[in-house]
């Protein structure tokens, strides 16, 4: 609570216009208004209403506040992009979010509707409902706005929203020519977005581009990331017989692809958590300066370790931001058979596990995959991309169903680049703290056709709280950081950089 104080004293000495504190009162309590209006309106990325109704608002809402804006037809769901008039003489800044949101399971959610908000207060170890009416005399700084999408990413487009709003309010005359670009498909892969850059281009041309999306620093501390890891899946089903059979009859006899699919898992990473395939991590070093720039980063192993209730990670990296700097392999979701009240004595016909792997940089995400397949075959799988034949079943031993995913390639900027030392000194400025400078974030957002593309270089200035459960039940956002994200954006749109 001491911090947003000293913020709220930040914030208002930051202004030379807006010295009263109801000033900036009224702009945080616009952004509760405004977010509980978009949120309404579900955005589930799966959903093509959805994300036209979304498009529909964001249209109204720029307009109000002077830009131009435009749907851009894609092969998938429209991007929606906006710009404030332009001037020859100034250099370009754009900016990218995100509209769509993770779908919802409103059973899982400790309140009736996940896009109808609910403001929260801390209340021992759970939290206690709030009414919206008692901001309006105790607007604290710690409570919570539960709801799908209020920290990604539909908080932080609101933030910039009041944030033009206040620079308008003082008469700031921006020293950039400002566009603004908003992924529909950013939470199942942005697969038309590499197309789509290419066809806009001329349109989305600008010098750099800032990221607002994923979360600040566990610490709270003003953060600047300067890249993210890529992504791509496999997913991997292993056959035994035909159909389930009786595991009375045929235990001991019929082949269970659940075993084979055990041990085929268990043949890809040691015991320490490092993969065993052959190359996965080729490519890869980290020189004295980088490990200084990871070690800077303020992590704390015991309080990750105690939040994660683990006694030990495993050992890719001697510490977390290193282990972040390697591709990894995940198993993120496996099955075969029923389970629980559903189960059954039975030898399942199949088994299956779904794979994520994170990519860096120097990892191709189609090398991996050939390398995870080459893997595969050398113990002793027939592969396949179908489900096998009753002929095909009886022609091989042990086979295996490979299907993949697309590939969302990682970035990564250097940390001396000028604009990152720009966003640095401007969040040092506004909030009289050193700025946590993360040089590759463990998660995945799709800008890569950006900066290959339009060549130029890309920075994630995140404004949500570390603990919003993103993509999880009870997504929240602390209010704080509805005054943290106005203040950001306002500090890089009103410095000209030197």
């Amino acid at each position: 609570m001491k911090r947003y104080l000293a913020l709220i004293c930040l914030l208002i000495s930051g202004y030379s216009t807006a010295q009263d504190d109801d000033v900036l009162k009224t702009y945080i309590s616009h952004s509760i208004n405004e977010l509980r209006e978009f949120v309404a309106i579900p955005n589930d990325a799966l959903e093509h209403a959805d994300i036209n109704r979304n498009l529909t608002w964001l249209t109204k809402k720029f307009n109000e506040r002077g830009f131009n804006s435009s749907i851009l037809p894609t092969e998938g769901e429209s991007l929606f992009f906006a710009a404030l008039p332009m001037e020859d003489n100034k250099p370009t800044l754009l900016f990218y979010m995100h509209l769509d949101g993770q779908s919802v399971d409103p059973t899982r959610w400790d309140q009736p509707d996940p896009y109808n908000i609910v403001l929260k207060s801390e209340d021992g170890n759970g939290w206690k409902t709030q009414s919206f009416d008692s901001l309006a005399n105790n607007l604290n700084y710690d409570w919570r706005l539960f709801g799908r999408s209020t920290s990604d990413d539909k908080g932080p487009i609101v933030m910039f929203l009041n944030a033009i709003d206040l620079l308008k309010r003082n008469n700031v005359t921006l020293p950039y020519n400002v566009k603004v670009i908003l992924d529909s498909e950013e939470e199942k892969g942005s697969r038309p977005l590499p197309k789509a850059v290419k066809e806009y281009r001329d349109l989305l041309k600008a010098d750099f581009l800032v990221i607002n999306d994923g979360p600040v620093h566990v610490s709270g501390k003003p953060t600047v990331v300067y890249g993210c890891r890529g992504i791509t899946t496999i997913t991997l089903t292993t056959h035994g017989p035909q159909k389930p059979q009786h595991s009375g009859h045929y235990g001991n006899y019929a082949p269970n692809p659940g075993f084979q699919l055990a041990q085929l898992l268990a043949s890809m990473k040691d015991a320490d958590g490092k993969v065993l395939i052959n190359g996965y991590y080729d490519g890869i070093t980290l020189d004295a300066p980088t490990m200084e720039i990871l070690k800077n980063v303020p992590d704390d192993a015991a309080t990750i370790n105690g939040s994660l209730a683990i006694k030990t990670p495993e050992k890719v990296g001697g510490f977390y931001q290193e282990s972040l700097q390697y591709p990894s392999l995940n198993i993120r979701g496996l099955g075969s058979g029923w389970i629980g009240e559903k189960a059954r004595t039975i030898v399942p016909e199949s088994a299956t596990a779904e794979i994520d792997m994170r990519l860096v940089p120097e990892s191709d995400g189609n090398r991996l995959k050939d390398l995870v397949k080459a893997h595969i075959q050398n113990q002793g799988f027939f592969i396949m991309d179908s489900i096998p034949t009753k002929a095909e079943r009886m022609a091989h031993e042990k086979i295996i169903t490979i299907n993949e995913g697309s590939v969302t390639n990682a970035f990564r900027t250097d940390l001396d680049n000028p604009y990152g030392d720009f966003l640095v000194n401007v969040l040092k400025d506004s909030f009289g703290e050193d700025v946590v400078q993360i040089r590759i974030m463990g998660g995945t957002v799709p800008v890569a056709s950006f900066i290959n593309e339009l060549q130029i270089p890309a920075f994630i200035v995140p404004m949500v709280n570390a603990d919003n459960n993103q993509h999880s039940p009870n997504e929240n956002l602390k209010i704080g950081q509805i005054a943290y994200g106005i203040k950001a954006f306002y500090g890089i749109l009103s410095t000209k950089m030197n």
